[in-house]
């Protein structure tokens, strides 16, 4: 799973507006833009957590002469003793800290979906950005113009037109 930092606020936006669409929350009044902050505080510290790993994985391996072979093993092991899930999981893992942060937040008035229905919103708007870069975001942007942004036909057109983009760019 690839998050790219500068889409970050784009996906904390847009998940926002689908749980807000889909009336599985509100806001208490003009709080959207901290409701925001802190769904984006999540990815942010997800992303930290990360780098902080891929830094103490080259540490150590420098520390204990360990060859590159050994870095997915070294992750590996300190992602677990960190409780840090990476690779296969992390998807869900990022949703689970998503949920506590909209249970928590002080700017989320009220809960209104279960929890799979938030989960599912989640990861509807989360998989439009996974692994999109700002670049390609923006190109799709371009094109989808005519269309306004939020509508059932721009999401799928905005679909549709990321995995062509990525395949054409071997993405």
């Amino acid at each position: 799973m690839k998050i790219y930092r500068r889409v970050i606020p784009k996906i904390a936006k847009d998940v926002l507006r689908s749980l807000l669409v889909n009336k599985a929350i509100e806001i208490t009044d003009g709080r959207r833009d901290e409701a925001e902050l802190d769904i984006a505080g999540v990815f942010v510290e997800y992303l930290n957590n990360v780098e902080q790993l891929n830094n103490d994985t080259k540490d150590a391996l420098v520390r204990h002469g360990f060859t590159q072979e050994m870095y997915g093993k070294v992750k590996r092991s300190l992602a677990t003793n960190r409780k840090l899930i990476i690779d296969t999981g992390a998807q869900d893992f990022i949703l689970e800290r998503v949920l506590g942060a909209l249970f928590n937040s002080e700017n989320v008035e009220e809960i209104f979906a279960e929890d799979h229905e938030l989960n599912k919103m989640i990861s509807l708007s989360l998989g439009k950005y996974l692994g999109v870069d700002e670049e390609l975001d923006r190109e799709v942007r371009g094109r989808l113009k005519n269309l306004r942004e939020g509508t059932a036909e721009w999401e799928i057109e905005y679909s549709n037109l990321i995995e062509q983009m990525r395949s054409q760019k071997s993405l």
